[in-house]
């Protein structure tokens, strides 16, 4: 197995000790340095060039993940702290892993493994990704929404419908009504066509949401979503809505 050159930086001399003694046995991560901080963590990870990090969240000054902000080449990173809040945050930043304090051996075993992916298989992950970022999302794609402190992670299906609202977009699914910086034209053209119907200047719809339909002024159409919400169909597009749904 590749040999990864490791870098543990953690503001705890003792946190640091402990993890070098759990990796001792790990023949393939090979430990080049140390860092007490994320400002001697960037300086270090410029001049050494680590495959791999161990790195705590919580520390003085820069934390771990305005650490990894700062890196022009970021490596592999597992992040190592005492509190679970940040690991949506982590996973983010697209952490191989994340393991709380104390560090138990099995579960640092398993963030280990997952060093062995082949590198045939990281390149699968990537261009997976990128063809994700290149095709319409399906309405069985699950999407991340972050609005200040809350996430989700939710399939598209659930989203009955987005709204524009001045630079965000209100995205509507169970209760929630979070907010995303996104334009509502940058969304339509990301969503299938076959079910995201753009109703108005304002609104797009999930077609599956759709309870029922009645005529509206000036040609439009209304339409009542299963939650009750009622958004109208401009009359240019209600033309178009007709030739897309008629038999």
């Amino acid at each position: 197995m590749k040999s990864f050159k490791t870098l543990i930086i953690d503001d705890e001399r003792l946190a640091r000790e402990e993890l070098k003694s759990l990796l001792k046995d790990y023949h393939e991560i090979d430990i080049i340095d140390e860092a007490r901080n994320g400002e001697e963590g960037v300086e270090k990870c410029q001049t050494l060039q680590p495959d791999l990090l161990f790195l705590d969240i919580n520390m003085p000054g820069m934390n771990g993940f305005e650490m990894v902000k700062q890196l022009e080449e970021i490596p592999k990173v597992i992040f190592v702290t005492a509190y679970d809040e940040y690991a949506i945050q982590a996973f983010e930043v697209n952490a191989l892993d994340y393991i709380l304090k104390p560090v138990d051996p099995l579960r640092l075993k398993d963030a280990i493994d997952k060093l062995s992916q082949s590198e045939d298989d990281f390149q699968s992950n990537q261009t997976a990704l990128t063809t994700r970022k290149d095709r319409k999302l399906s309405i069985k794609d699950k999407v991340f929404i972050k609005d200040g402190e809350k996430c989700w992670f939710i399939e598209l299906s659930k989203v009955r419908m987005l709204e524009s609202d001045g630079n965000y977009v209100k995205v509507y699914f169970d209760q929630f009504r979070p907010l995303i910086l996104r334009s509502l034209n940058s969304l339509e053209d990301r969503l299938d066509p076959e079910f995201f119907f753009r109703a108005n200047r304002k609104f797009i719809i999930n077609l599956q949401w759709v309870s029922s339909i009645e005529n509206w002024f000036n040609g439009g159409l209304q339409v009542e979503l299963r939650e009750g919400e009622k958004v109208e169909i401009s009359r240019r597009q209600a033309i178009r809505f007709k030739e897309m749904m008629s038999l």
